[in-house]
């Protein structure tokens, strides 16, 4: 079969820890960026962008951030929908005070100072874990929808809790607002994610990595063998709010072109991001997107396929087919395939490298 690693010899020990030591794996990543940055921009439809590109790569960066908290350092979390808000408002908040700031300058700052909120929710941590840490973190996720709705300054005292987005411009091109074009801004949002995305995959690889997992397993022991559980905690739940934050900023000002509450709430962000790292995959990167593709082309190919078959179904029966279908995926997935999509797909890469010899 084309997928053998037989002759890819590793004569160095950097060789062998690249983040893909086997040659067809970086060819099959590479050729799938290739055809990310070059397809949509060609033959992409406005349809394609709105329903499913762009909230595939916006909740991609909410979901993996997500992950390192909970896949990766084993921390429960209910709060994504809160740590999205305050990522996107503090971006909104900061074009209209500083609206000639750079684009990438003000989501890294929006992850910022959204991770500074994240090392305060984190400080329960230190003390409670479990069902407790999920208390913690829903009182955040509630707070911050109190806040939008109580304190106008948020909202720069519009007459409604939602706030606008502002044109933005990165080296004299338009990527932002409501007249930047559909793959400016595409071409834009898979940039942060792939270098967000890069940045994640060598954290998870090298110490800090390490050092989440040991925590995650047994945070007894990991504290036996040098490891500091307080300052494990922090990081990780600083560097997941970062993601979060970044990924909620990208949802509401690239993607929607502003900023509404609703989004965030809890059963319109907290829950859908935490099911699609259990159905991707908890604690692995390649999960979060399996997961996250899963969720979002689902519901699209099912409100298509079946006008598409002469079967006129409504559309709130499709949505409880969706909710059916999802629950479904979930309790399997817990009870057979912990490991998620991104367990079958090592399953049958596994199965590939063995071919045509029993497994």
């Amino acid at each position: 079969m084309f997928y053998r690693e037989g002759g890819q010899i590793k004569t160095t020990y950097a060789s062998d820890q690249r983040i893909f030591p086997i040659a067809q794996d970086r060819y099959i990543v590479i050729a799938f960026l290739a055809l990310l940055v070059v397809l949509p921009p060609a033959i992409g439809s406005s349809y394609l962008y709105e329903v499913v590109l762009f909230p595939i790569l916006a909740l991609s960066l909410c979901a993996l951030g997500l992950n390192i908290l909970t896949g990766y350092c084993g921390q429960l979390s209910f709060g994504t929908g809160g740590f999205m808000a305050i990522g996107a408002y503090s971006a909104f908040k900061l074009l209209v005070i500083f609206p000639w700031m750079n684009v990438l300058v003000v989501f890294a700052l929006a992850g910022l100072i959204t991770a500074l909120f994240g090392i305060v929710i984190g400080l329960p941590s230190l003390r409670i874990k479990g069902f407790y840490l999920v208390v913690t973190t829903l009182a955040l996720q509630f707070f911050v929808e109190w806040a939008i709705g109580r304190i106008p300054w948020i909202h720069q005292y519009g007459t409604s809790s939602a706030g606008g987005a502002h044109s933005g411009e990165m080296f004299g091109v338009l990527v932002m607002g409501p007249a930047a074009p559909a793959d400016h801004r595409y071409l834009l949002m898979l940039f942060i994610v792939s270098v967000l995305t890069l940045a994640a995959k060598n954290l998870v690889r090298g110490r800090i990595g390490r050092s989440w997992m040991a925590i995650r397993d047994m945070d007894v022991a990991a504290e036996l063998i040098g490891i500091r559980p307080p300052a494990t905690k922090l990081l990780a739940f600083a560097i997941s709010s970062f993601y979060i934050g970044v990924g909620g900023a990208v949802y509401a000002i690239i993607y929607h072109g502003f900023v509404d509450p609703s989004a965030f709430e809890l059963f319109a962000a907290s829950f859908p991001i935490l099911f699609m790292i259990i159905i991707g995959g908890l604690g692995s990167i390649l999960g979060t997107y399996l997961g996250v593709a899963f969720m979002v082309v689902v519901p699209v190919l099912l409100r298509n396929v079946f006008p598409a078959i002469g079967l006129d179904i409504a559309s709130h029966i499709i949505r409880h087919l969706e909710f059916m279908l999802f629950g479904g995926l979930i309790i399997f997935f817990l009870a057979y395939e912990p490991r998620g999509l991104a367990g079958l797909w090592q399953i049958t890469k596994e199965k590939l490298r063995l071919w045509p010899f029993p497994h």
